[in-house]
């Protein structure tokens, strides 16, 4: 996040009547085609603007073992957040989302992303955040993972699910890299930060409202997520 959005987040934060930016909620129907429950751990990458949100969302769904943010699409060499901000490494701001397929599915998983993480009609930009490493991208991990998630941005295409096209880019991950620990938990430890509270607070409320049954109270941290299978 820029100073300039900090200090916009802030007046907007204050300003009367002002509707949160995370109250914006697409719920969209789950996908068709989802993976059979299996009892290994699995991983796939999203990204969805500025990682902190997407994180903290994660973070509060069930079945979820690990939420880490970082960097995916570039080179190792690029992978710090001084550099990715500049726009040009071809990385995305993105979240390693590790989870229980016995607790919960991919579908979920990406029911959740395209119903309350990020608005997957955003091109290049998320919220007050613009540039490509803010954009909408899901790197999969197995050509099952790939399969499904196609499937699904197709199937919501053609119920019209929104009012503009899904922008959403799936591919094959080929390299995530861990985030600087500062930007770790970033929701949970600085909760009345002004663009927490404008733009992703509202997003982990949505998923207890709309996902109730899916929501857990307390969020699993990276320095406590439990080892994966």
């Amino acid at each position: 996040m820029k100073p300039y959005h900090f200090m916009l987040a802030a007046g907007l934060l204050l300003s009367p009547g002002c509707a949160l930016a995370g109250e914006d909620v697409t719920m969209v129907p789950p996908p068709a085609l989802d993976q059979t429950a299996s009892a290994k751990s699995e991983s796939i990458v999203l990204a969805g603007g500025c990682f902190w949100g997407v994180q903290g969302v994660y973070q509060h769904l069930k079945g979820v073992t690990s939420a880490v943010s970082g960097y995916a699409g570039g080179k190792k060499e690029t992978a710090s957040y001084e550099i990715v901000s500049g726009g040009d490494t071809g990385h995305a701001e993105s979240v390693e989302v590790t989870f229980d397929p016995k607790v919960v599915s991919l579908g979920k998983v990406l029911q959740v992303y395209f119903s309350v993480a990020h608005d997957p009609t955003q091109l290049n930009r998320q919220g007050p955040d613009s540039g490509t490493q803010y954009r909408s991208a899901i790197f999969t991990t197995s050509p099952d993972q790939e399969k499904i998630a196609k499937a699904y941005v197709s199937q919501l295409d053609k119920a019209k699910a929104y009012p503009k096209p899904i922008v959403t880019k799936i591919s094959a991950l080929e390299k995530f890299y861990p985030a600087e620990a500062y930007h770790q938990d970033y929701a949970t430890l600085h909760p009345s930060q002004p663009y927490i509270a404008y733009n992703d607070l509202p997003k982990i409320a949505n998923l207890g409202k709309y996902f109730p049954g899916d929501y857990r109270e307390k969020p699993v941290l990276v320095g406590e997520a439990k080892p994966s299978n």
